[in-house]
């Protein structure tokens, strides 16, 4: 039984409480299910904010509710790309923490991508391994384009 004076805990997020970060959350699910399909799809979860005046805030979640990192930018609702930036980088860190492994991997180095964007504000699976002809670091794919190889369309080399 949980006393008068306990916080109120976790609850999952209804679909369409938050229809941007739902449909962010859908790319990442995409890359998610292609590099780790034993995995369920990742959630999102709400706490109460301490301060009754502020919203509560939604983290990404692992399927069994666990989560890790911070929770995710109110105001990155406002664009699919600030929204899908701000998801990638909570789901990047519930997985990689939660399962102690990097988490996009690049298939040509094996080092663990990260989201980066564009000019145009296209958000991409960035790889800090050396390429011989084609220099230092490189684009890999657009998030939610990864398929079960690791490998992806490529949309800039």
């Amino acid at each position: 039984m949980r006393a008068l004076f306990d916080p109120p805990g976790p609850r999952r997020v209804s679909p369409g409480e938050y229809p941007v970060w739902d449909q962010a959350l859908a790319l990442l699910n995409r890359d998610l299910a292609v590099t780790l399909p034993r995995l369920e799809p990742l959630r999102l979860l709400a706490l109460p904010s301490c301060d009754a005046d502020e919203p509560e805030n939604v983290y990404v979640a692992m399927a069994n509710g666990e989560w890790h990192g911070n929770d995710l930018d109110p105001n990155s609702q406002d664009s699919l790309a600030s929204a899908l930036a701000s998801v990638a980088d909570a789901a990047q860190e519930t997985v990689t923490e939660l399962l102690w492994q990097a988490w996009p991997l690049c298939p040509e180095h094996g080092l663990g991508m990260h989201p980066r964007e564009d000019a145009e504000e296209r958000l991409s699976w960035w790889c800090a391994g050396e390429r011989s002809r084609r220099g230092p670091a490189h684009i890999h794919a657009a998030v939610g384009a990864l398929d079960a190889s690791g490998a992806s369309i490529r949309t800039r080399s």
